[in-house]
């Protein structure tokens, strides 16, 4: 067998296991998701936390114009407390495929996009995220119903508070004027636990 064709079937059998691995990991996702370093699982565990917080974990001084102040804002409040904000809500949508959900296709996490009114643009909105286990056990929290529920009201949500570090550099809090910033803030409600349409 000449050493060309060997190289190929080893790279066959490399790739064979790398999605053997990650079907695996796909339909049994862990909570730290899929990560390499100790920071990056713990990450995940924040984002794929499944307690609903108690009225104690609740910090009652964070609302949505706090959030949305244009201040560098990576270390305003800690990722332990949960927080309750009401806005506008200007888009339901499905993320990206991501390392915290195993890469699956079928299993991601929704965007809902909140700011303080009408009209406002992306430099001005949170950035909230339902995650597939809340979505699974609420009923009503499919990407199609939220969208069609949402869009358009003035809602209450609920959930732990996350500074999602991996948007740093997207946020208009923490890289002001950047061309590209897609966000108000790296501050997300993430997971929502509690949604309540308001008008």
């Amino acid at each position: 067998m000449s050493t060309r064709k060997r190289t190929l079937i080893l790279i066959g059998i490399f790739i064979g296991a790398l999605l053997a691995v990650w079907l695996v990991l796909a339909r049994n996702c862990p909570t730290s998701g899929i990560a390499l370093t100790a920071n990056a699982r713990n990450l995940h565990r924040l984002k794929n936390r499944t307690k609903l917080p108690t009225e104690t974990d609740f910090d009652p001084a964070v609302n949505l114009n706090d959030i949305l102040q244009p201040v560098d804002d990576r270390s305003r409040w800690p990722r332990d407390r949960a927080a309750r904000v009401q806005g506008e809500v200007i888009d339901v949508a499905y993320a990206r495929p991501e390392a915290t959900n195993c890469w699956n296709l079928c299993r991601r996490d929704i965007h809902i996009l909140l700011a303080a009114r009408k009209g406002a643009v992306k430099k001005e909105q949170m950035v909230l995220e339902v995650t597939p286990t809340f979505q699974e056990s609420m009923r009503d929290w499919s990407g199609e119903k939220l969208r069609t529920m949402l869009v358009g009201h003035w809602c209450e949500f609920e959930g732990w508070l996350y500074f999602d570090e991996g948007h740093v550099t997207q946020a208009e809090n923490t890289a002001p004027r950047e061309p590209a910033n897609w966000r108000a803030t790296a501050w997300e409600l993430h997971p929502v636990t509690k949604i309540t349409v308001i008008k």
